[in-house]
């Protein structure tokens, strides 16, 4: 159960995408250090698990070329004994000739074991070899994995941190948007309006005060004018009649 876990590691790191992992990372450099702690430590679990999956197969070809090996030996000394009985035979020692014939027997039965032995394991070598190679190509792929981690680390953190800067700045120009009615600038614009309009009010009512007086002098020049001519008036009217 351990090293399929360790194996099925293997395939699914292999398979991983750095950046979609970062997408949900709220640190990055953080994420890609942690990201690098755990490749490190899978590859290492991965190679104990894959140097003993190794050392089973070699185990296994040395059982299987001793079984080979003997099975040959086997041969032999059953070839050997059966030459020694054809001789005791020929001689006419066939008590002799019988024990080196079983003999002969006996080896071959021993060689039968050792060959259905070396059969019996060849499915499992080749099977094994098999499993062996394909942890070699997932161990491979993970340690690939890691150098470009690796080497990605300091432009995708450079990159996250040009992100996190470019949002700030649109934080701030946000605060400062003159177009906010809310803002401190629109804020003193408003008050520094309201003073103008305090002072052009004054000036018109000075202004306005100043034609009033102007207009009473028209009009005191206009009572001086009937006045007079009221004056005249009578005057010519008085000379008339004296005359």
């Amino acid at each position: 159960m351990t090293k399929q876990s360790i194996f099925g590691r293997i395939a699914q790191l292999a398979k991983a995408n750095i950046n979609s992992i970062l997408d949900s990372a709220e640190d990055p450099a953080k994420m890609l250090d942690q990201m690098v702690r755990d490749f490190s430590s899978s590859i290492s679990d991965a190679e104990s698990a894959i140097a003993e999956t190794i050392g089973n197969l070699r185990l296994l070809e040395d059982d299987h070329r001793e079984d080979q090996e003997a099975a040959v030996e086997w041969g032999d000394k059953a070839l050997a004994a059966s030459r020694k009985a054809d001789e005791l035979r020929m001689v006419g020692n066939a008590a002799d000739a019988d024990k080196f014939d079983n003999l002969a027997k006996v080896a071959l039965g021993r060689q039968l074991t050792s060959e259905k032995e070396a059969k019996t394991a060849e499915p499992q070598i080749q099977s094994q070899t098999a499993i062996v190679n394909q942890l070699k190509t997932g161990l491979n792929a993970m340690k690939e994995k890691l150098v470009q981690l690796t080497n990605k680390r300091a432009e995708l953190i450079a990159r996250s941190k040009t992100a996190q800067a470019q949002a700030q700045v649109m934080d701030a120009v946000k605060s400062i948007d003159m177009m906010d009615p809310t803002s401190e600038v629109n804020r003193f614009e408003d008050k520094i309006r309201r003073e103008e309009a305090r002072v052009r009010g004054a000036q018109e009512l000075a202004a306005s005060s100043l034609d009033a007086q102007f207009e009473s002098l028209d009009d005191l020049g206009e009572l001086t004018e009937v006045d007079a001519r009221l004056a005249a008036l009578k005057a010519g009217n008085t000379a008339a009649i004296e005359g």
